[in-house]
């Protein structure tokens, strides 16, 4: 099947690194339900995946317009707008998008001891129909919830919040009308500004001053605030933030590692690529060539 080569135009993906995963495998909490995966393609013309033996993750599609198909255990699934499929993990599948009405589709990946706790709604279509109290908003809003806090990087306490949205966002699934009489709310603090803020400026030379004069704080207070946050120094977080960016770049641009390199602040192509291999434990050569549609 035809399958689109420079991928979908407003697509996003972060894929965690190997490092990170083991960190949720030992945690009381992500061990549970965690995500290593996750994605959004906007009409995503043409896009096709066929696996022999499946994936080492559980795959939730979330179609949110558009049409698709889902192959599994010789059956053919058609989603539709506000329809969602999760994949077993280790199970041979295929899936792609409607060649008239390609599909818009949320997607995660996802491992932990709790699945089975989904077990009612994996392996099967489950169509979420239409009602004055939808909340189909507030259900994307939770996944983008997850995506925003894995790019702002894996502090412990990130990847725990990432891990209960997950096992509400299932909820969400599972437990229908429970999720639809519900509401959820917002809250941002300093370090989440700060990295925002970093988020905001990882293309320009930025100091720990400028990070910690963007919420109001002395470089020291900020830092020690910063850390006992996050686990990490806020040079350290910035730092991860850039390979987060590069990783971007590389599976959805076709820029050159050195154009990557000069465009996230690194000395030369050389002292980022020993910076991404330390933090994701593969090349930016190899990751492009594992991940890059």
């Amino acid at each position: 099947m035809e399958r689109i080569a420079d991928g979908f135009k407003g697509e996003k993906a972060i894929i965690t690194p190997y490092n990170v995963r083991r960190e949720q495998t030992e945690n009381e909490i992500t061990r549970q339900l965690y995500v290593t995966h996750i994605g959004y393609y906007p009409q995503a013309r043409y896009h096709f995946r066929e696996r022999t033996g499946g994936t080492n993750e559980n795959i939730l599609i979330y179609c949110a317009d558009g049409a698709g198909w889902i192959e599994y255990k010789d059956e053919k699934h058609v989603l539709k707008k506000h329809s969602v499929f999760i994949l077993p993990a280790n199970e041979t599948h295929a899936y792609g998008a409607d060649n008239r009405n390609p599909w818009s589709i949320y997607w995660i990946h996802f491992r932990g001891e709790n699945v089975a706790a989904f077990s009612s709604i994996i392996a099967r279509p489950v169509v979420l129909p239409e009602s004055d109290n939808s909340r189909f908003g507030d259900r994307l809003r939770l996944f983008e919830e997850m995506y925003r806090n894995l790019e702002m990087g894996y502090s412990t306490e990130n990847l725990e919040f990432v891990s209960f949205c997950l096992q509400y966002f299932l909820a969400s699934v599972k437990y229908l009308s429970q999720y639809r009489i519900t509401k959820n709310v917002e809250e941002a603090d300093s370090v989440q500004k700060s990295i925002l803020f970093m988020k905001e400026h990882l293309e320009l030379p930025v100091t720990l001053k400028d990070i910690a004069a963007s919420v109001g704080y002395s470089i020291s207070h900020f830092g020690a605030m910063f850390t006992q946050k996050t686990s990490y120094s806020p040079m350290e977080y910035l730092n991860q933030l850039k390979i987060q960016r590069a990783c971007s770049y590389l599976q959805f641009s076709d820029l050159q590692l050195k154009e990557i390199a000069f465009r996230l602040g690194f000395y030369d192509p050389f002292h980022f690529s020993k910076t991404f291999k330390q933090v994701m434990e593969i090349t930016p050569r190899e990751y492009r060539k594992r991940y890059k549609n």
